[in-house]
């Protein structure tokens, strides 16, 4: 592990961001890396290189995220929100509309400060921004317009559409990263036709027809989740109201597809109920679900779809998988009282159970020893903070703010670290009941409406997935 990077933290008060070094700290308390800069808002390129900060209405400047030094700095009449490319090679700005001619969406080269692609835009929502979207390597480029989807040549931009990928009533597509090899397409349902999902190549010469394909009712919105790999598809197909009258929360389903057409169709989940959360392991091989009424049920499924274990019921509606895909955590976030699971996947055991309660934001550390969940506003307005946990569920570190808008581990890429063979196997600060047996609850089973909430602050009403999504792109229009 002596070579590996070190972890590091940005968070974000009022007044700007500062940046951390990671744990482990010494003396038990972080060093600050960087003094405050002011800023509404900051965003790391994927691959942790370079820092995009947006300073005001109109000035986006840019940071090296090695020496911690600002490059670039650009300056936008009326921004309204930009974003970094995954190898934060270029900047995508948006800035409002004013008239067909202007071109509002401008794509910067960081490294000259120049544009190098420009388009007239209307409208921003999570479907359509970013504009462009990239794949990890930033090899393959494509932008949903009206009926097609519009491919790029990466190395020259210059040259504009290079290829039309005609798709009648296109509403959103989600490119997959890594390779960015195949593109999936959301057709909403209309005139009696079912919604659909369909599979192409990014492949001009093999974008004849669909590789696979998906059709739903009662279908208005969907989340599309390719693993790595780029060879499954994960889909949560939710519709906003629930024909059974069982849910207000909607009706939702979760299908799978694969590229080579081994597997098309739902994915058979053990409990009645929405779909709460899903996430793929760090090879691809594997998911993770969290679904039903609660208490929700979590299991894990291989690329087939078969169910290979069991993690329990509980009030859970979220699933974090470490980087080096050993360790889970299973919570329940948001509007639940913030319990906590934490398995060793390739053990198949439960390390042990805490809370963190009103967490926002969680994720497990780029070297997947810890794991970092944060309450932030605007969502709660008080108690923000930020908690530390080691993989096994045990405290490692705590720190409250008066206001506090944001928190994130640096991004590295996880195979620059070492295999967590000597993690610490101290769990002092956590009682485990080692009487529990694989696969039971970790936790009594609690109601949503639980009444742990204290009277100065009300949880959030629960929202769908889709409309947390349309609010997340809100927020990041109209910084804190």
């Amino acid at each position: 592990m002596n070579n590996s990077p070190l972890l590091e933290i940005l968070y974000r008060e009022p007044e700007g961001f500062s940046i951390w070094n990671g744990p482990p700290f010494s003396d038990g308390e972080p060093n600050v890396k960087l003094a405050r800069v002011p800023c509404t808002a900051a965003k790391y390129s994927e691959n942790g290189s370079r820092l995009m900060v947006i300073k005001n209405s109109s000035t986006v400047s840019i940071y090296d995220c090695h020496s911690l030094t600002e490059t670039k700095s650009f300056e936008f009449p009326s921004l309204l929100v930009a974003t970094i490319s995954p190898l934060g090679t270029y900047l995508q700005t948006f800035q409002k509309f004013s008239s067909p001619q202007e071109k509002n969406v401008v794509l910067w080269d960081i490294q000259t400060g120049s544009p190098v692609y420009q388009l007239s835009q209307k409208n921003m929502s999570k479907t359509t921004w970013p504009s462009l979207q990239f794949n990890s390597d930033e090899s393959v480029v494509c932008r949903m317009a009206t009926n097609e989807i519009q491919f790029f040549d990466a190395t020259d931009f210059l040259k504009g559409v290079v290829y039309r990928l005609r798709i009648p009533g296109v509403f959103a597509i989600e490119l997959s990263r890594a390779p960015g090899s195949h593109i999936a397409a959301f057709v909403p349902e209309s005139k009696g036709i079912p919604a659909s999902v369909q599979i192409f190549s990014c492949n001009k010469d093999s974008q004849s027809s669909p590789v696979a394909r998906r059709s739903f009712f009662r279908c208005s919105t969907v989340q599309l989740h390719w693993n790595y790999g780029s060879n499954g598809l994960l889909i949560v197909a939710q519709s906003d109201v629930d024909k059974t009258n069982k849910s207000y929360y909607g009706e939702s389903k979760l299908n799978y597809l694969t590229t080579d057409g081994s597997y098309e169709g739902l994915v058979d989940l053990r409990k009645e109920g929405p779909v709460h959360d899903v996430q793929w392991s760090s090879s691809g091989l594997e998911f993770a679900v969290v679904y039903g009424f609660m208490p929700a049920k979590a299991t894990i499924y291989d690329r087939r779809c078969k169910p290979i274990l069991e993690l329990g019921t509980g009030p859970y509606n979220t699933i974090r998988w470490n980087p080096k895909g050993k360790f889970l955590c299973l919570a329940g976030f948001g509007n639940l009282p913030g319990d906590m699971a934490f398995w060793d996947y390739s053990e198949k055991k439960l390390l042990g159970t805490t809370k963190a309660e009103w967490s926002v934001t969680s994720e497990w550390s780029p070297d997947g020893r810890f794991f970092m969940t944060a309450t932030t506003a605007p969502r709660l307005q008080i108690d923000n903070g930020i908690k530390i946990f080691h993989h096994n569920g045990s405290l490692y570190f705590k720190k409250m703010f008066d206001k506090l808008y944001q928190v994130d581990w640096k991004p590295e890429a996880p195979e620059k670290f070492g295999d967590i063979t000597d993690l610490a196997k101290s769990v002092s600060s956590l009682k485990i009941d080692e009487g529990k047996k694989q696969g039971q609850d970790p936790k009594p089973s609690r109601p949503t409406n639980n009444n742990s909430t204290p009277p100065t602050q009300k949880p959030a009403a629960y929202r769908p997935p889709h409309a947390k999504s349309a609010a997340a792109v809100q927020e990041q229009a109209q910084p804190s």
